[in-house]
Order: C-alpha cells, then structure tokens, then sequence
C-alpha cells in the first residue's frame, strides 16, 4: 500500500513537472479541443459525427499541441489527413465527362 501512495505521487509529481515545461500556448490549445471534444458528443444522440466547422477547428487546435498529445486526442492525425484528402478530393475532382465533345458544323474533316 505504501509503495503504491509513493509511486501515485511521484508520477503525479512528474506530470505536474512535465505541465510547467510545456508552452501556454499549448496548454490553451489543449484546454480548447478538450471543451471541443466534450461539445460534439453532447449535441448529437448517435455516434458522433463532426461537422466540416468541427473538423477544421480540431485539425487547426491539433497543430499546437506537442506531438505525445496528438494521439490521444478524439481525432488522430491519421483521421486529421483523411479529412484533408477528402477536402482536395471533392474540391478537384470532376464528374467524368461524356466522352468526345461535338465538333462544330463548320469543323473539318
């Protein structure tokens, strides 16, 4: 029982340590996506499903945290790139088209 008092302070103590070192622009950064994180689970009943607002203010908050904080996040950074490639994928692509378009009348043959 003692041992495991200690060991719970000591890593307390670390952790607190570890608090101190980091930037205050991270910690607000982290204290943002946390209150994010909470917000989008509260609004929906079903799984949540983020908006494109949410995703984007989630993906710009992820840039600041140090990188240990990034994975244990809601959104991964592999869920982060998906959303990117998705973005660029429904921004530039194009239906395809109908095959040859017509030549007009006065075209020559």
């Amino acid at each position: 029982m003692l041992v495991r008092m200690l060991y719970l302070i000591t890593t307390r103590i670390f952790a607190w340590l570890a608090l101190l070192s980091r930037s205050p622009a991270a910690k607000e950064a982290e204290i943002l996506i946390l209150g994010h994180e909470v917000a989008v689970p509260r609004r929906q009943v079903a799984a949540p499903r983020p908006t494109w607002s949410d995703r984007s203010l989630l993906a710009a908050l992820a840039r600041l945290l140090p990188r240990a904080l990034r994975s244990h996040r809601i959104v991964s950074p592999r869920t982060l790139l998906a959303w990117g490639q998705r973005l660029i994928k429904q921004k530039w692509t194009r239906p395809p088209s109908a095959g040859r378009p017509r030549c007009p009348r006065n075209c020559a043959r």
